[in-house]
């Protein structure tokens, strides 16, 4: 295929990629219904700036070691699965009634971008997945290291848009949505996803 057709193909895959629902969906969603959209935009800058330091391992090589070494990839499964598990309890045995103990007593602008970009980088599938998937879309005779950073700005940038289209729609909602029932259940139901994706990450394989 030509450079343009590798490209094309490449975004048609990322965006499907990024549209299937997962836990990075999830944190945006509950962050921006519950928190607003700035904590929303901040957590899914902090899930995208995750990807671009994945991009930057992988480019370098510490995606094939994780590829290739057993040892590597389950620490950090473990440490991922174990931090999920840490959010998602948190959220389902103390919900919050209200946002006022936030946005008071705490800061979230660094929190959010903290806990996506934590999350994601302690998720080696996102590292397998690009060690195996960029590969099929760099022309033979480019340059691996420029064109893995393009490839992942690509997946990137599709999956600021996503999250800004999220966002987005969840402000028509956000008078309802900040209530102390819609607030807990919120808690509780993003908790309970965090937590199966912290059981399927310490259940897989590579």
């Amino acid at each position: 295929m030509s450079i343009a057709e590798n490209l094309l193909a490449f975004t048609v895959a990322a965006t499907l990629l990024t549209l299937t629902p997962g836990l990075d969906t999830a944190l945006v969603l509950r962050t921006a219904t519950v928190e607003g959209k700035r904590q929303g935009l901040r957590a899914a800058l902090g899930i995208n700036a995750g990807c671009l330091l994945w991009g930057a391992a992988v480019a370098f090589g510490l995606g094939a070691l994780i590829a290739v070494s057993e040892l590597a990839f389950n620490v950090l499964k473990y440490c991922g699965a174990a931090y999920l598990a840490w959010l998602g309890l948190n959220m389902l045995l103390r919900p919050r009634h209200s946002l006022t103990p936030v946005d008071s007593a705490e800061k979230p602008e660094a929190n959010w971008f903290l806990k996506g970009m934590t999350g994601n980088l302690l998720n080696p599938k996102v590292g397998i997945f690009y060690v195996s998937f960029l590969p099929q879309f760099i022309p033979q005779g480019q340059p691996p290291v420029a064109w893995t950073f393009g490839l992942v700005s690509i997946h990137v940038a599709i999956g600021l848009l996503w999250s800004l289209i999220l966002i987005g729609a969840t402000q028509p909602l956000a008078g309802v949505m900040r209530r102390e029932k819609v607030i807990k259940w919120m808690d509780r139901a993003t908790g309970t996803v965090f937590v199966l994706f912290a059981a399927r990450l310490a259940l897989s394989k590579r």
